[in-house]
This record gives C-alpha cells, structure tokens and sequence, in this order.
C-alpha cells in the first residue's frame, strides 16, 4: 500500500502542476493551491486562490462577477476542448473525454472535474 500511495501522490503532484501552468499561461495567474483526488475515470480538483486583481476589481459588483464567472468557467472548459494536453493524458494513461467546470467567485474556488475513457489505477 505504501508504494502504490507514494507512486500515486507523485501522479496527483504532476496533475496538479500540469494544471497550475495551463491556467497560468491561459488566464496570467494560475491557482495558489489545488487539491485533487482520483476516483474511478474522474480526476476531481478543487482550486484555490485564482483569481488576478484585475478579476477581484471586475468582480465588485454582481454584474462584474457574472462576467468573471463566466469568462472563466467557459474559457477553460473551451481550451480543454479544443486541445486538450497531451502530457496530462500520458500521465494518467487515458484519453481526456470533458472537464465540467464551476467557479464560486466569492470564495475565489474553482472546482473541475475531469472525465477519462477509463479509470485512473
């Protein structure tokens, strides 16, 4: 168990940076902590801290935190679509199929889940 744990952790690690650097490049400021756990063909990681200043300014306001929410959330889910990483697929060992994606604003909390062709072992 304890090998199988460590080799595992070591996979969650390298997700987790596979996906602070995708949405740094795309968004100039990637999360500050992701936590993230395996179950079945899921990858489900919640995200803290993600917001840029810029957004927090925009996102005053009820209007500017719809804006916000929803350029992030269709943003990344429209990236993942459109190519998803490849490095990411070659570490899990599966194909990428969708990411749901959804942002509590306020909290500055993003929570993805990402779907594969089969389970993450």
């Amino acid at each position: 168990m304890g090998e199988w744990s460590k080799d595992m952790s070591k996979v969650i690690h390298e997700f987790n940076d596979i996906i602070r650097k995708l949405r740094k490049d795309c968004f100039g400021k990637g999360p500050e902590r992701i936590h993230t756990i395996f179950v079945e063909n899921m990858a489900i990681a919640k995200l803290y801290g993600n917001l840029t200043p810029t957004e927090r300014f925009i996102a005053s306001t009820d209007e500017g935190k719809e804006i916000v929410h929803s350029a992030r959330t269709k943003m990344i889910q429209d990236m993942y679509a459109a190519s998803p990483p490849a490095n990411m697929e070659a570490l899990i060992g599966a194909k990428f199929v969708h990411l749901f994606s959804d942002m509590k604003i306020e909290e500055d909390l993003a929570v993805s889940v990402f779907i594969f062709d089969k389970n993450i072992t």
